[in-house]
C-alpha cells in the first residue's frame, strides 16, 4: 500500500497461488517549470491569485487504484464495470483515470481526494506520488530527494505557493517509511507459503522504526511551513492537514472468507491470518495514527484519522461484497479498497491495499469535511449501507 515497492520473492509456494500481495503528488516537471519561469508567468501568492489547495505524500492521497469500482473475479472486458480503464473488446487505458502520471507510476488518480472534496478552492493541485517517502518530501537543499523523474515535493509546493494562493495544504506520509508494503507482503507470504504468523516479528521491526519515521514526518511539516514562509505567507494564511491511513483489510472476525481453505488468497485477495487480520486493524493502524496525531499536535497542524475509514467496506469485510454479473458494482455494496493480485490479471500490483474509486470519494468526502472545520482533530468514518455522502466527522479519539 502507499506505493509498493515490488520484489521478486526467491522461494517457492508449494500450493497453488493465484494472488498473492508486494504491493507498492507532485506536480511534473514541466508544469513546475510554467509555474516559475517565463517573463510572462504572473506571481501570485497569500491574498492573490487563484485560491489553491494542495496534496502531498504518497500512495494514499496520490490516488492509486482509483482505477477500480469495487473488485470482481472476471479477467475480461469491463471486469464487470469495475475497471475504469476499459476502451473495448480487451483494450485498457489506464491514463483514463491516472493522467500522465500513469506514465512514471506516481499513479494520481482523477478521483484522489484533492480532486473529489469538491470547490474548495479555484485549483487542486495534486502534489503525491505513489511510494512516497519523507525524503522525497523534504526541499533539496535540506536533504530532499527526487522521486520518479519528479523533483522534491516541497519545491514544486514553492512554485505553486509563488503562482497561487494556497489556503490548504494536506499531507499523507510516513507509511512507506515505516515499511508497510514490506509488512503487507511478509504477512501474506507467512499465509501463503509459511502458515505462520507476521504480526510479532512484525510489531518489533514497527516499534524499532516509529520514533524514526515520526521525526521525518515532523520534519515534512516544518519543510511545507519553511516553503510557506519563504512564499511569503504567515502562518495564518493557510492550514495543514495531516492525515493517517486506513486498514485495507478487516479483523478476522469480519472476513467474510474462513481462514481453513484457500478462498482468502483464490477468491478474495486477502490473504493473512485472522490473528495477523486483528494485529493490523487493532494494533498497526491505531499505533501508527496515535503517533501521527502526536506529530500533528506538537507542531500545530489539524490531524484527520482514517483508522476507522474503510470499516466494513475493507477487502473480503463481511459487510460488502464481490462485483460479478448479478451484482453489479455500487459504492453501497462494493468494497472501497483494492485487492491483492500479484499475478496482475487486472492492472499492476501497486494497486493493491489502497483505497479504491468509491474509498477515494470517501477520503475526498472527509477533506471536505475537516476543510469546514477551521481547527481541531478529527476521525472520519463512514454510514454503514451509504456511499461516500455518508461519511461523517467525530472527535478524534
Amino acid at each position: 500500500m502507499i506505493g509498493f515497492r515490488t520484489a521478486r520473492e526467491k522461494k517457492r509456494p508449494g500450493r497453488r497461488v493465484r494472488r498473492l500481495a508486494g504491493a507498492g503528488l507532485v506536480l511534473p516537471l514541466a508544469l513546475t517549470t510554467a509555474l516559475t519561469a517565463g517573463s510572462g508567468t504572473a506571481l501570485a501568492g497569500p491574498g492573490q491569485g487563484p485560491t489553491a489547495v494542495v496534496s502531498l505524500g504518497d500512495s494514499y492521497i496520490s490516488g492509486e487504484a482509483g482505477r477500480w469500482k469495487g473488485n470482481s473475479l472476471t479477467n475480461t472486458a469491463s471486469r464487470n464495470g469495475t475497471d475504469r480503464a476499459w476502451l473495448s473488446g480487451s483494450s485498457y487505458d489506464p491514463s483514463k483515470v491516472y493522467g500522465t502520471s500513469e506514465a512514471n507510476g506516481c499513479h494520481r488518480s482523477d478521483s484522489a481526494e484533492i480532486k473529489t472534496a469538491g470547490p474548495l478552492a479555484d485549483v487542486a493541485v495534486n502534489l503525491a506520488c505513489s511510494g512516497a517517502t519523507a525524503d522525497n518530501v523534504f526541499r533539496a537543499s535540506h536533504g530532499g530527494v527526487a522521486y520518479k523523474g519528479e523533483a522534491p515535493q516541497a519545491d514544486q509546493l514553492a512554485a505553486v505557493a509563488r503562482s497561487h494562493d494556497v489556503k490548504l495544504i494536506t499531507l499523507s506520509i510516513g507509511g512507506n517509511d515505516l515499511g508497510f508494503a514490506d509488512i503487507i507482503k511478509d504477512c501474506a507470504l507467512d499465509f501463503v507459503i509459511w502458515n505462520s504468523y507476521c504480526y510479532d516479528d512484525q510489531q518489533g521491526n514497527v516499534d524499532q522504526r516509529i520514533d524514526g519515521v515520526m521525526q521525518k514526518v515532523g520534519k515534512s511539516v516544518d519543510e511545507i511551513r519553511a516553503v510557506m514562509s519563504g512564499a511569503g505567507y504567515a502562518a495564518g494564511d493557510y492550514r495543514i492537514v495531516l492525515q493517517s491511513y486506513p486498514s485495507p483489510i478487516p479483523r478476522g472476525a469480519e472476513n467474510r472468507y474462513p481462514q481453513s481453505d484457500w478462498s482468502r488468497l483464490n477468491t478474495g485477495g486477502c490473504p493473512f491470518w485472522n490473528r495477523d487480520s486483528d494485529w493490523a486493524r487493532d494494533s498497526l493502524v491505531p499505533q501508527l495514527a496515535n503517533r501521527l496525531r502526536g506529530v500533528a499536535t506538537a507542531k500545530g497542524v489539524q490531524f484527520l484519522d482514517l483508522r476507522d475509514m474503510l470499516q466494513g467496506r475493507e477487502v473480503c469485510a463481511r459487510a460488502s461484497k464481490l462485483v460479478s454479473s448479478t451484482v453489479p458494482a455500487s459504492a453501497q455494496s462494493s468494497e472501497w479498497a483494492r485487492w491483492i493480485d500479484s499475478s496482475e490479471t487486472q492492472g499492476p500490483v501497486q494497486e493493491s491495499m489502497h483505497p479504491n474509486y468509491y474509498g477515494q470519494l470517501a477520503l475526498g468526502r472527509c477533506l471536505s469535511l475537516i476543510a469546514a472545520k477551521p481547527s481541531g482533530d478529527f476521525s472520519c468514518r463512514n454510514t454503514a449501507g451509504a456511499d461516500h455522502n455518508g461519511m461523517y466527522l467525530t472527535a478524534a479519539p
